[in-house]
């Protein structure tokens, strides 16, 4: 149990045995820390509840504290600030010197929870806003710190029309390949017609042709529903298309450091397709609509149009809709788990109210599970507007990751050569990218700067990168592995200690709010007090040896705090940059 939570519990009990029955009294970091570090304001509440003196109350409750404070004293109506002694400070952050688990409060209950973010689809190169994948895979690590069992899906999109539109392009440009003939009763080829380079090409002068061409459009939909149907020709092309396109999105998933326990698509949905439209009709809850099967999920109380859920064509060819409640009755088949969560662009959310209303009102989904929807804001170029390329087009991630490659690559130390200059440069490129995309609150439009997220100065990946760096060089030269903090006078080493006693409601907060955007500002917050602490103090020079231990030992602590930060946020030291 952390220091704050534990003084929490301990000031609820001290203040119930005063007569003032309350569930929870809050220790608030101070507003005013020249009167103390932190501030107990709970006088002005019971003022209210039991008709007295504020003051009064603050004084009896100052007069009732223990040793673990020191320099108590009240502000203005009722104010009670509070200042931790040395020695309980020292106490509690020497334990947690080689154990993060010591700023983590597990006082939740364990969950199992599905999160869904990546959803790449097939035959489409990733863009921009791929990157923030980054979302869900930092909430993933987060909730395993806490204890969850977090299982991650990447929920690829490769049941939908973008691949008939492909197919239909190579049905113009190789119509005599086998998958076109309906008469055709041999193997058909192990290897795909086309690379992933060329699809690539294909799939953008499709989509094109697409919005001009109706003719070519309803070709492309009969692909698309002869795949989902199972025709052996069109379902053999429609794999290699999805064998030959994951591969690269794996890579550019893989080089964030994204990491998915579930590599299942909206294919392996399709089997629950019927079954899941057989439970809601077998409620009576869908009917037939201008050649729709639907299922109305509105509200008398709704303040805004509910579109219903469109589960079915005339043809007998599944929508969106139903896919993704498919792949809701899989998921609680196979995994039972307590919530699910999904990430992805915040113009998804009217979709996903739909479905989550379906899953409600049906009973597919026990009111007990969790369903969330965590939506996420854009990601936009230096004039406010989606990122885009030199000539207006959607960029592409792997041509941002590219960029900011390029961009960092001559910054760093001309001694670092060959493979370990690609390694550093890559790590880099992935934090800069990261912590770029984890500082904004999730729901929040951000602008790509790439001068000010490439610099070495500031809230930047590359900033904190090269502070850990600078830790960990200093423990190569002087640590033991066994120094403990003794002396904390030292004001630079009091604010950082300080500040790490807040990392716990830190971390309590990033895990409640499903976002990193407190964890990366803490990261920054950390970094900078380190890096002040280390251009005021010599710690070779020290002739204290009590304190030159507590230096060291500091430093291993913050090392420690920063990469297991990092480390959430997927973001990988280096030895040197």
């Amino acid at each position: 149990m952390s220091l704050i939570t534990d003084t929490e519990k301990y000031l609820t009990k001290t203040i119930n045995e005063l007569g003032y029955k309350t569930d929870y009294v809050k220790l608030e970091k101070s507003k005013m820390p020249e009167f103390g570090q932190y501030q107990i304001n709970c006088a002005m509440q019971f003022a209210k509840s039991y008709g007295k003196n504020p003051r009064e109350i603050a004084e009896e409750i100052v007069s009732s504290l223990d040793l673990r404070f020191t320099n108590v004293n009240i502000q203005g109506p009722g104010f009670i600030n509070v200042t931790f002694s040395n020695q309980i400070l020292i106490e509690s952050l020497n334990k947690a010197i080689d154990n993060f688990d010591e700023f983590v409060d597990k006082d939740y209950t364990k969950k199992t929870i599905i999160l869904d973010y990546g959803g790449a689809n097939i035959a489409k190169e990733l863009h921009v806003g791929h990157l923030r994948c980054n979302i869900g895979e930092s909430i993933r690590r987060l909730a395993k710190v806490f204890g969850d069992n977090p299982i991650s899906d990447v929920h690829w999109g490769d049941w939908g029309t973008p691949i008939g539109l492909v197919i239909r392009e190579i049905a113009e440009t190789m119509p005599d390949l086998p998958y076109f003939d309906e008469n055709y009763k041999g193997e058909y080829p192990k290897i795909s017609p086309v690379t992933n380079e060329e699809l690539g090409e294909i799939y953008p002068k499709a989509s094109l042709r697409k919005k001009e061409d109706e003719k070519y459009a309803l070709e492309a939909n009969n692909y698309t529903e002869q795949f989902q149907k199972g025709v052996p020709g069109v379902r053999a092309l429609w794999k290699h298309i999805v064998d030959t396109s994951k591969p690269d999105c794996q890579a550019v998933y893989d080089f964030l450091n994204c990491k998915f326990d579930l590599s299942y698509g909206e294919s392996d949905a399709n089997p629950y397709a019927e079954p899941v439209i057989k439970f809601l009709s077998d409620k009576g809850l869908t009917e037939m609509s201008d050649g729709l099967l639907i299922m109305h999920v509105a509200k008398e109380d709704d303040n805004k149009e509910m579109p219903p859920l469109l589960l079915k064509k005339s043809d007998g060819a599944v929508l969106y809709d139903t896919t993704d409640l498919a792949t809701i009755m899989q998921r609680m088949q196979d995994f039972n788990p307590d919530a699910i969560w999904y990430f992805v662009d915040e113009r998804q959310s009217l979709h996903f109210e739909q479905t989550f209303r379906g899953c409600r009102i049906s009973g597919l989904v026990p009111d007990n599970v969790d369903l969330k929807f965590y939506g996420f804001g854009t990601i936009n170029g230096n004039d406010g507007k989606p990122f885009k390329t030199r000539d207006g087009g959607v960029m592409s991630l792997k041509g941002l990751i590219k960029m900011v490659y390029e961009k960092i690559e001559p910054k760093i130390k001309e001694e670092i050569t060959g493979e370990e200059r690609e390694e550093v440069a890559k790590k880099l490129t992935v934090a800069t990218l990261k912590y770029a995309d984890l500082l904004p609150y999730r729901k929040t439009d951000y602008i790509f700067d790439i001068d000010k997220f490439t610099s070495f100065e500031g809230k930047t990946g590359i900033y904190a990168v090269y502070t850990a760096t600078r830790m960990k060089s200093i423990l190569n030269k002087f640590s033991t592995g066994k120094e403990v903090l003794k002396e904390i006078d030292n004001s630079d080493v009091l604010d950082i200690i300080v500040k790490l006693t807040e990392l716990p409601k830190n971390l309590k907060s990033a895990y409640q709010d499903v976002t990193t955007s407190y964890i990366a500002e803490f990261i920054y917050e950390l970094a900078s007090l380190y890096n002040k602490f280390y251009t005021n103090n010599n710690i070779q020079a020290e002739q204290n040896s009590n304190l030159k231990e507590t230096f060291i030992a500091l430093t291993r602590l913050a090392y420690n705090t920063l990469t297991n930060l990092l480390d959430i946020l997927a973001i990988e030291i280096v030895d040197k940059m």
